[in-house]
C-alpha cells in the first residue's frame, strides 16, 4: 500500500488523532515528550495534529474548512534540505498544492521549510494528493515511516506504548476510546494509575473527549 493509501478520510483522521493524543496526555505528563498532539483551536478555524518522535521527524497535520494539509520531515532523508549544498526546499514537494491550504504552513512554529513531503486534499477532492517529486534512486523522503506512526487500530495503539512508552495497557479499555466512548476517570486509572486525574481531566477537556 502506498503513502496516499494508508491515510483515512480527513474526519477519520482528524478523529483518530483526537484519540492518540488524549491517550499520550493519559500516558505521559511531560507535555513535549509525548509522540501524539493535538489543537483544536491551534488558528481560527484550524486544527493541528503532531507526531513527534523526539528523534528530529515530524509530521503536523492541519485541518481547516477548505481542506487539510500534512508537511512530514525526516531528518535521515535525501530530500532534507540540510542533506544539500544548498539549503532549500527539494523541487516539486510543494508543486500544485492549493495556496488556501499551503497558506497554513506559513504560520509562525510550522518550519515551512524543514519538509521532505507534503500531502493535501481539498473538501472537493476525492482523494489525498502528493507532489510530483522526482527522488535520487534509493532516496526515501520518509512518508510511509511517519504516516505509518498514525495508529489505526487499538491495538497498533497498545504496540506502540509498549515499544515507546514502556507500557502494557489494558486493550479492551484503548479500544473504548478508539471507538468514541468517553474517557472517565476509571478508564484513566486503568491506563495510568500514577497519572493526577484532574489535570489530566482539564487537557482532556481542551480535546473535546470528555
Amino acid at each position: 500500500m502506498n503513502t496516499l493509501e494508508q491515510l483515512p478520510e480527513p474526519e477519520s483522521l482528524k478523529t483518530l488523532m483526537i484519540v492518540q493524543a488524549a491517550l499520550n496526555t493519559i500516558l505521559c505528563e511531560t507535555e513535549w515528550l509525548r509522540y501524539h498532539s493535538f489543537v483544536q483551536e491551534w488558528d481560527e478555524g484550524v486544527c493541528m495534529a503532531k507526531i513527534d518522535n523526539g528523534a528530529g521527524d515530524h509530521l503536523i497535520m492541519l485541518f481547516s474548512a477548505e481542506g487539510s494539509i500534512i508537511k512530514g520531515f525526516d531528518h535521515e532523508s535525501q530530500l532534507s534540505p540540510y542533506a544539500q549544498n544548498k539549503h532549500k526546499v527539494w523541487p516539486g514537494i510543494y508543486d500544485n498544492a492549493p495556496s488556501e491550504l499551503l497558506s497554513l504552513l506559513e504560520h509562525e512554529g510550522i518550519g515551512k521549510e524543514d519538509v521532505t513531503f507534503c500531502i493535501w486534499r481539498k473538501n472537493s477532492d476525492s482523494s489525498w494528493q502528493k507532489g510530483k517529486v522526482k527522488m535520487p534512486k534509493g532516496a526515501d523522503d520518509g512518508s510511509n515511516f511517519l504516516i505509518g506512526a498514525i495508529y489505526q487500530t487499538p491495538e497498533d495503539f497498545v504496540q506502540f506504548a509498549e515499544d515507546y512508552f514502556e507500557l502494557t495497557l489494558p486493550i479492551e479499555v484503548v479500544e473504548k476510546v478508539y471507538e468514541g466512548v468517553p474517557i472517565t476517570a476509571e478508564r484513566i486509572q486503568m491506563l495510568n494509575p500514577d497519572f493526577v486525574t484532574e489535570e489530566v481531566y482539564r487537557e482532556l477537556e481542551s480535546l473535546r473527549l470528555i
